[in-house]
């Protein structure tokens, strides 16, 4: 047992923001209000998990009560499910419910994942001081392929992720981790907004080598995304591999590499 779980543990558990958790063993009733993190217990711990948003698509025929949507969750039929821990990250999902959850005397494990080695460092806390069970082997694959070099030359990208009005990846996010560790340069790594509003003029203008179109929260295609870059190499790459730090980052890397040719 690591020193960080064994004070965590005499201190009370804490979450990502600090703040305490209080469950008196192992979390076995668990409400997943966040994707990524749904597929990570429904692989990792099945028997465990009791409820998830609309939106928790992984893994396929996932069958558990549906709790409406990341931002609007339905806190009353949440707390009749009676779990343990709920769990929600900070920008996935609203203060208010976690406040409101917790008035309630629900425990609420909330994370912070705006990179790679939070997401790796993230769930390593939750399933080793939350669920008290070992690493998942995904987990641990994840680690290693991430830690592989870099690959270059860099490319410069931009990567859409809305459209009308259109939204691309910015500063301080999980995805420009993702990028940076992909070798590429993001057009819009710069700046206060996280996820600016931009035109289609300014993706031009920021002259990208690539534009990356995933698949969600919008869903870009072939005949829907790449014609408004003309002269633009464009991409389409899986929305999950981009942006979900569960699971999916044990082959995200290779897959995202695939979709760019290798590089």
């Amino acid at each position: 047992m690591s020193d960080l779980v064994s004070r965590s543990r005499a201190d009370g558990v804490r979450d990502d923001l600090g703040e305490p958790v209080p469950l008196p063993g192992p979390a076995c009733r668990i409400v997943s209000l966040v994707p990524s993190l749904t597929e990570a217990f429904a692989v990792t711990v099945p028997e465990r998990l009791v409820g998830a948003t609309d939106w928790c698509t992984h893994p396929a025929g996932l069958d558990v009560p549906r709790l409406r949507g990341t931002k609007n969750p339905d806190r009353a039929a949440i707390a009749a499910l009676e779990p343990d821990l709920v769990v929600c990250n900070r920008e996935e999902n609203r203060r208010l419910d976690v406040d409101r959850l917790r008035a309630a005397g629900i425990a609420v494990w909330v994370t912070v994942i705006e990179s790679v080695d939070e997401a790796l460092a993230s769930m390593r806390r939750l399933f080793a001081e939350a669920l008290r069970v070992p690493e998942p082997g995904w987990l641990t694959i994840a680690a290693a392929e991430w830690a592989r070099p870099v690959p270059a030359p860099a490319l410069r990208c931009a990567v859409p992720v809305w459209r009308d009005p259109w939204m691309v990846v910015g500063p301080r996010t999980f995805t420009g981790d993702v990028l940076a560790r992909l070798g590429l340069v993001n057009a819009f790594g710069e700046g206060e907004d996280r996820y600016p509003h931009v035109s289609v003029d300014d993706v031009l203008a920021a002259r990208p080598d690539v534009v990356l179109l995933p698949d969600e929260p919008y869903v870009f295609t072939a005949g829907d995304g790449p014609e408004a870059f003309p002269g633009v190499r464009s991409v389409l790459v899986s929305g999950r591999a981009l942006t979900w730090y569960g699971p999916s980052l044990a082959t995200a890397r290779a897959d995202l590499l695939g979709a760019l040719g290798d590089r």
